[in-house]
């Protein structure tokens, strides 16, 4: 016969092993959920502190190309020298506009006479410089005779130097401005007529192979061009298949192989696509080269799963009783669509839209593949103009080996990322603006 104290020990002996464990086992679990925020909080940090370095290195050596050092001269503009025989718009349009530039330095610097002198005195205005005096003179021919003080851009290694970017303090074989160059230039600085001014160009002038002369403004006419036509293809496109697949299509194997099929485009690689509109586009319809029409086209495949698939996700979000009420009401499946059910999933389908642009916009490989590569100094003005994208741009750029295109390429980043930033900011608006809770 069992001692009933005994019984009652064994019992709370088991209660207390058993809440024991318990309690260890809380511990252990509560232990693992904090190293697991920890963790989390740490690949969070970890990511913050990287995009804090991207950004501060692009912003450290591009913030600088906003700026850019100009010499002021007094230019004569010579009616003989510029136009001869008289000849009108064509012969200003030919004349030898840097031959002002150098009379006038050499008025500047009478003391300069050797033959090499002479050349590193020239050389430290820009080479394109006499392009800037002539849209001067061919858009203002009452300068003709005249002369007046020009700010002028200086060629990039001067500007490299009154950047800080070059110290000239080292000697003279391991710098590329020599000494003679950096007495002038302090002389134009105690004339005042050596000075860091905000470079317009930057934003109103294509691409040159000389750094202080080229500008970004070629390339964001064709990423604008290339955008407008891809946001005019792929929305209609893209809306319509979402409705058709959303609302009409009939569930059988058929419409599931082209789900499928959508949801695995989205994932293809961006290249391939460049590779199909290399051989779709171009070699068997014949389509014009680097133009903006093929890079829409290209684009255009490459965004529409991924408006597809928002504009879908966006019309499951609407609720079954708004086509009920509708079609109790009297209207057909068409009206039910495009008077209650549209308006309702449009902000969605609006925000996949611009993600997609956005995604389009940073795109580089597919373009690459259709030719945009190409060196455009002019600046396009339709769409089916050669002409080439800011990423692009920026890769080309990436690949010079002039110190000064080193910050054109950091500026022309930011500039991308705030096109970028934007875009993703007004995709969150509408979505916060217009969406509406069930």
């Amino acid at each position: 016969m069992n001692n009933p104290a005994t019984s009652a020990d064994l019992r709370a002996d088991n209660k207390a092993s058993t809440f024991d464990i318990v309690q260890k086992s809380l511990a252990k679990r509560r232990s693992a959920e904090r190293r697991f925020k920890a963790y989390g909080l740490t690949g969070i940090m970890l990511g913050l502190m990287f995009l804090l370095v991207l950004f501060t290195s692009i912003i450290g050596k591009g913030y600088t190309a906003f700026v850019q050092t100009q010499v002021k001269l007094d230019i004569y503009f010579d009616a003989e020298w510029l136009d001869p025989e008289q000849g009108g718009d064509d012969s200003l349009a030919k004349a030898d506009y840097n031959g002002l530039i150098k009379k006038s330095l050499s008025t500047a610097f009478p003391e300069v006479t050797e033959r090499r002198d002479k050349r590193d005195l020239y050389a430290m205005v820009s080479s394109g410089a006499g392009f800037l005096l002539r849209e001067m003179v061919v858009t203002d021919k009452s300068l003709l005779g005249k002369t007046v003080p020009v700010w002028l851009p200086a060629d990039d290694d001067i500007d490299m130097l009154m950047k800080g970017h070059i110290d000239r303090e080292q000697d003279q074989a391991n710098r590329r401005v020599n000494d003679k160059q950096l007495a002038w230039i302090d002389r134009l600085s105690q004339e005042a007529r050596i000075e860091k001014h905000f470079n317009a160009l930057f934003f109103t002038a294509g691409d040159s192979r000389e750094p202080e002369m080229a500008g970004i403004r070629g390339a964001l006419m064709g990423s604008l061009l290339t955008l407008i036509g891809t946001f005019l293809l792929s929305f209609p496109i893209g809306v319509a298949t979402a409705v058709y697949l959303e609302e009409f299509a009939p569930i059988n194997k058929f419409t599931d192989f082209i789900e499928v099929n959508i949801n695995n485009l989205a994932a293809v690689p961006s290249i391939v696509f460049g590779l199909l509109g290399l051989a779709m586009f171009i070699n068997f319809f014949g389509l014009p080269r680097s133009t903006p029409i093929i890079g829409c086209l290209v684009l255009t495949l490459m965004t529409l799963p991924t408006i597809i698939i928002a504009g879908r996700a966006s019309l499951k979000s609407v609720p079954p009783s708004i086509r009920e009420a509708a079609l109790g009401m009297g209207a057909s499946k068409l009206q039910t669509i495009t008077h209650h059910v549209l308006p309702l999933a449009m902000p969605g389908m609006m925000t996949g839209s611009i993600i997609g642009m956005a995604r389009a916009l940073g795109e580089t490989a597919p373009l690459l593949m259709i030719g945009m590569v190409a060196f455009i100094v002019d600046v396009p003005t339709s769409f089916t103009q050669p002409s080439t994208v800011l990423p692009v741009q920026i890769y080309l750029w990436a690949d010079s080996p002039e110190r000064a295109f080193v910050e054109r390429t950091s500026a022309a980043i930011m500039v991308l990322l705030f096109f970028l930033i934007s875009m993703n900011g007004l995709a969150v608006y509408l979505r916060r603006r217009y969406e509406r809770r069930w």
